[in-house]
């Protein structure tokens, strides 16, 4: 029996990768806190987002694909890979092409759009989200609750209610902001996986350098 039990279980998992590009039921808009990412890799890599001339808040971290429960990735389709330009014009919102060619790779090829019309759509999605200026305004880190920063979200985005954002943390800080929007872009309730809110209390918010 318990062999069964994890031969189902590796037979889901297998099924989440490798699926139809275009058949999904909404997506998740992943901002990510650039600092944070920086704080914990980018540095440490050298990474261009981090140089504090790019003065990078929150970035997108992607556009993904996701079923009702769980998600398809790295899916097959006959769309073309998106070309070094096409991949290095999404920089000034992603902070780097090679997050851009890796989100393609993982997810984009999974809206079973053309590179073109998901960095495309990629774009319009985050230009529709109002960053909240608040936290461009830090002078030095603070510590908060991660829901301080749900509800700035909610606050700057009139019409959002609290189960359509979920903020995300890592290592002790603040690290994401996911959106839930249907196909058309459309704000929507998430799915009961993806809404799963940082319940930390003094979650750290680094300050842009």
């Amino acid at each position: 029996m318990r062999w069964f039990v994890i031969l189902l279980l590796s037979v889901r998992l297998a099924h989440a990768d490798g699926e139809r590009a275009g058949a999904f039921d909404y997506y998740v808009l992943s901002l990510s806190w650039s600092p944070t990412w920086c704080a914990l890799e980018g540095d440490a890599h050298n990474s261009p987002q981090c140089d504090p001339e790019r003065d990078f808040g929150w970035v997108l971290h992607g556009l993904w694909p996701q079923y009702e429960e769980g998600w398809p990735s790295y899916c097959r389709t006959a769309q073309r890979d998106p070309s070094r330009a096409q991949t290095a014009a999404m920089a000034d919102i992603m902070g780097t092409p090679g997050l851009a060619w890796y989100q393609w790779k993982k997810h984009g090829r999974c809206s079973g759009l053309s590179a073109s019309d998901y960095f495309a759509t990629a774009r319009s999605a985050y230009e529709a989200v109002t960053r909240p200026e608040v936290f461009r305004k830090l002078t030095k880190p603070v510590k908060l609750p991660a829901s301080v920063v749900e509800e700035a979200f909610l606050q700057a985005n009139p019409g959002w209610q609290a189960d359509m954002v979920t903020i995300t943390c890592k290592a002790g800080r603040i690290q994401e902001a996911r959106v839930c929007l249907t196909r058309d872009l459309k704000i929507r309730t998430c799915g009961s996986d993806v809404v799963k809110d940082c319940r930390m209390t003094d979650a750290l918010l680094e300050e842009i350098p």
